[in-house]
């Protein structure tokens, strides 16, 4: 038996990695608590442990509970590709493919799917202590947790494009400080990472796409942040999700377009969101809802165009063009210095010839928007087979469009006592300006002279 704290699963002498390796991390943190029972000893007692994955595939058929604190589960190589491509490929031309598989440190989730009410059951990795203290530092690092397939949900879609299996990478269900996720991919997976009621929880430097939900902090929580980040949810599920948080930063992620929202903050109060650059599909990028209020929201760039992946292409969240890239439902919200990029064609708008709303202040009362630039444009996009060509011929077109008539700023009857500073024209912005304090963004007139100094 191992007497040192670090852990190799294809050397540990219980279980077969390979076949089940839920079964040998289970029997290694065993073998932790046995030999930290004592919980002071020479001023220490309970060190914890390092549990190495190497590279190659391993099948988990059985859920890992992890109920210790200073436990680091780490891998060679987050070992994300994707998944949803392949599919999506032909099967006849598989043969041709260099891979087939996501691959690294892989750890394959095979156990029985969970239900909405019972989502930890489906976890891979269970996370729960009860008592005192809080379970802390507990840390997942570079390896991959793929879900392997989805499932058919009744709609018209191929089940491997459903985003639905009931699986779900690590589910923390316990109070909990300190918790690290670095360098880590998540793959084909309906929920790839829940946490409830964090404190101080990094989540930094992962692949994190092709998952029906994949960041999603519930319960509560405070001083945490999510930050450089590669994400992508499905169409029914959030890229990342945060409720009743304080003091939350989200930071320098690029956010992958086909999640029903990019970021969505709920009765989250005194948090950041800044430098991010987020692409969506659809309506309601940005959501900050119930009373969501002194958050900062500055310096992103945020990009709604139309999917282009042959697909995808009848898929939506729900929302129409009236929703507002970003909704506010708060007071005290600063939003400052962010481009709004909507390049849609203005065919497909809903409801049919309206124009879209950016920014959309629902409820509440002083909020500062300033500064921000909105690029408007009507484009006809074609679309694709190949997921690749089709979305970077998207993101690089400019050619053949038009300007795009919106709302840059809507301040509804019911939110007040608002700034709103150089985010619009006064054509593009509709608001109560005896209730609204209001400075329009300045015109260039058409019959200027562009050079009033040249002589």
């Amino acid at each position: 038996m191992s007497s040192t704290t670090r852990y190799d699963v294809t050397t540990w002498p219980v279980g077969d990695a390979a076949a089940d390796i839920g079964e040998v991390i289970n029997s290694i943190i065993a073998d932790v608590k046995q030999r930290q029972a004592a919980s002071t000893m020479r001023d220490g007692g309970k060190p914890g442990a390092v549990i190495y994955i190497p590279p190659g595939d391993y099948r988990l058929r059985t859920q890992v509970l992890i109920d210790i604190s200073f436990l680091r589960i780490e891998g060679s190589g987050h070992g994300f590709t994707s998944s949803s491509i392949r599919f999506n490929v032909p099967e006849d031309e598989w043969p041709d493919l260099h891979e087939l598989w996501p691959g690294g440190s892989r750890v394959m989730v095979d156990i029985a799917a969970g239900t909405n009410d019972d989502q930890a059951a489906g976890a891979a990795f269970l996370v729960t202590r009860t008592g005192s203290p809080r379970i802390s530092s507990v840390e997942f690092a570079d390896f991959c947790i793929d879900g392997l397939h989805f499932v058919a949900d009744g709609s018209d879609l191929h089940h491997e494009n459903t985003y639905v299996n009931g699986k779900t990478g690590v589910y923390v269900a316990s109070a909990n400080d300190s918790f690290r996720f670095n360098g880590m991919g998540f793959v084909y997976l309906e929920h790839a990472l829940t946490i409830y009621n964090a404190d101080a929880l990094s989540i930094h430097d992962n692949f994190i796409a092709e998952s029906g939900n994949c960041i999603e902090l519930r319960g509560w929580g405070q001083a945490s942040k999510v930050t450089d980040n590669l994400i992508g949810a499905g169409p029914k599920g959030y890229s990342i999700y945060a409720e009743n948080h304080g003091g939350l930063l989200i930071t320098a992620n690029n956010v992958f377009p086909r999640g029903t929202s990019s970021v969505h903050l709920t009765s989250v109060t005194r948090s950041s969101v800044t430098n991010n650059r987020l692409h969506s599909f659809y309506p309601g990028m940005l959501i900050l809802e119930q009373n969501a209020s002194e958050n900062l929201i500055a310096s992103n760039h945020l990009l709604r165009d139309r999917e282009p992946w042959a697909p995808f292409l009848d898929v939506d969240n729900g929302r129409d063009d009236l929703f507002g890239l970003l909704l506010i439902e708060g007071s005290n919200n600063s939003v400052i210095g962010n481009h709004f990029s909507e390049v849609v064609d203005s065919v497909k708008l809903r409801p049919e010839g309206a124009p879209p709303i950016i920014i959309r202040l629902s409820e509440g009362a002083n909020n500062y928007i300033a500064s921000n630039n909105v690029v408007a444009l009507d484009v006809r996009a074609a679309s694709g087979e190949s997921a690749f060509d089709a979305q970077v011929d998207a993101l690089l077109a400019k050619a053949a469009s038009r300007p795009l008539d919106v709302v840059t700023v809507l301040v509804e009857p019911s939110s007040t006592a608002n700034t709103v500073l150089d985010s619009g024209t006064s054509a593009q912005t509709s608001l109560d300006v005896l209730a609204n304090a209001f400075r329009p963004t300045p015109t260039v007139s058409a019959d200027s002279d562009p050079h009033p100094l040249r002589t």
